[in-house]
């Protein structure tokens, strides 16, 4: 057993389900879906070699040595938020604006998560979120001073320094009525019909890389610069696309996602100067987006 897998996420998961007595009313308490909780329940216990909950149609109640660890596990996190109390009242965290520059698929899947924790705990921090297009677009406005950090794809320079929190997929979108052989597309499957790539200069020369490295090099059919425009020519039926998996949603019902025979993914991460005097409000927004990165890689897992 190696304790030092435990994290922090699963402990809380634990006692939202003791709190709530099942699993969903728990996952609306932390604000992450109900398989994510799942997952972390089920890694808690394959780490630590016990069962802590017996699951029924009623709900989720704790066996005996669950509620023993359930409470150990109030202790830590009580400790942990004394911690950041103290932590707090020394930098003064009480207001002030937190600019983000960020994504649309970002800004709409990932930053509401982190938001809501952030107002939770310090509800004086406003927050404007500026959506851009273009890695080197936020980099600029970061370099200039116009926003605080960004939350993209992680942004490479002597000048920044970024947080990883995860790494999101490249999936294929098919048009309806298609049905590939498995879950998986295969290369042949692919030239079958025209692709459709994105425009934006990271994303189009990742794909255009990946397609290209191959045996037989495929080709980008439409260049397309917004994601939603990808995914209404898949829904004509126009070919299929190939795109970040938050950029994919929502998905169409009529539209199947599917994974590519490849790997490839765009890191995600928060991006700030490395030598800029940085604000309470800051750190404490990069505290509850690691929270966020934490679910976010158990539920890719």
């Amino acid at each position: 057993m190696n304790l030092s897998k435990v994290k922090l996420s699963q402990l809380r998961a634990l006692v939202a389900i003791a709190d709530c007595g099942n699993f969903s009313e728990a996952a609306l308490q932390l604000d992450i879906t109900q398989s994510t909780v799942s997952h972390a329940i089920a890694t808690l216990e394959d780490e630590l070699g016990i069962t802590l909950l017996q699951r029924g149609r009623h709900g989720a109640r704790l066996t005996p040595v669950g509620d023993r660890v359930t409470a150990h596990a109030r202790d830590m996190l009580g400790l942990l938020d004394t911690i950041a109390s103290e932590a707090n009242q020394a930098r003064g965290v009480q207001g002030g604006t937190l600019r983000i520059a960020s994504f649309r698929s970002v800004a709409t899947h990932v930053l509401p998560g982190a938001i809501a924790r952030l107002h939770r705990r310090y509800p004086a921090i406003a927050i404007s979120v500026h959506e851009m297009d273009e890695v080197h677009q936020l980099k600029q406005a970061l370099v200039k001073g116009e926003v605080d950090l960004c939350v993209a794809e992680t942004i490479d320079g002597d000048d920044v320094e970024s947080l990883p929190i995860f790494d999101d997929d490249y999936v294929a979108l098919v048009p309806p009525g298609y049905s590939p052989i498995t879950g998986t597309l295969t290369i042949d499957e692919m030239r079958k019909m025209p692709i459709i790539g994105s425009s934006h200069s990271s994303c189009g020369l990742r794909i255009r890389t990946v397609l290209g490295a191959q045996e037989h090099p495929l080709e980008i059919a439409y260049c397309i610069r917004h994601d939603s425009s990808m995914v209404a020519m898949v829904q004509q039926g126009l070919g299929l696309a190939i795109l970040p998996r938050l950029a994919a949603q929502p998905v169409p019902p009529e539209v199947q996602i599917c994974s590519l025979p490849f790997p490839i993914s765009r890191p995600i991460g928060a991006t700030i100067l490395k030598d800029a005097l940085h604000t309470p409000a800051l750190y404490a927004f990069l505290d509850a987006l690691r929270e966020v990165g934490e679910f976010s890689c158990a539920k890719a897992v």
